[in-house]
């Protein structure tokens, strides 16, 4: 097996992808995923939806990055542990909250995200595993509140713990945060 280099590191290539998705840079999804990627969708909530299988670069960047940014805005988020310095598999738990360009309602949902890398240069990952286990839909009412708190924590990776003690008092977490308290530790 080839050396990795440090910009292919697990801990660079999540972030680098965090930085595509939430910022709306699509130009950078190249930097993340192989031109052969796939993409699996496993979602657990009639909330949101995406295609199950979406193969190749191009179509992931625009599965995850273009439609995504078309229809949400004020994006946040977060893996619930570090990665490893080096792996040819990381799984990890997230947390993600937005607002809906349309309309204004605020979502913040939770789940895991199961990635593989090459194992010989360029590292890039290869297959992205995306389990979506919650979507709660809030109000517009509770943005700022929202955005308040998840501007708050470190971003992009941040422990469980404090997510759920920083969250603010909105009912409509809790699903949410009995997951990330659940699975938060993987």
């Amino acid at each position: 097996m080839s050396s990795r280099h440090p910009g292919s590191s697990p801990e660079r290539l999540l972030r680098t992808y965090f930085l595509a998705k939430d910022g709306n840079r699509p130009h950078l999804m190249s930097d993340v995923f192989s031109e052969s990627v796939v993409l699996e969708m496993i979602v657990k909530t009639g909330t949101i939806s995406f295609p199950p299988v979406t193969q190749g670069l191009a179509a992931v960047t625009d599965v995850l990055v273009r439609r995504f940014a078309q229809a949400y805005e004020n994006i946040y988020s977060f893996y619930l542990r570090d990665p490893p310095p080096a792996a040819a598999v990381v799984s990890c738990d997230w947390l993600v909250g937005m607002s809906e360009k349309s309309g204004g309602a605020v979502r913040v949902g939770c789940g895991r995200y199961d990635w593989r890398f090459q194992q010989e240069a360029p590292f890039l990952a290869d297959r992205l595993v995306v389990t979506i286990e919650a979507m709660q839909v809030l109000d517009p009412g509770e943005l700022r509140p929202v955005m308040a708190w998840l501007a708050a924590l470190p971003y992009p990776w941040c422990p469980a713990a404090r997510i759920a003690s920083s969250a603010p008092p909105i009912g409509a977490l809790e699903t949410v945060l009995q997951h990330v308290g659940r699975n938060g530790n993987h």
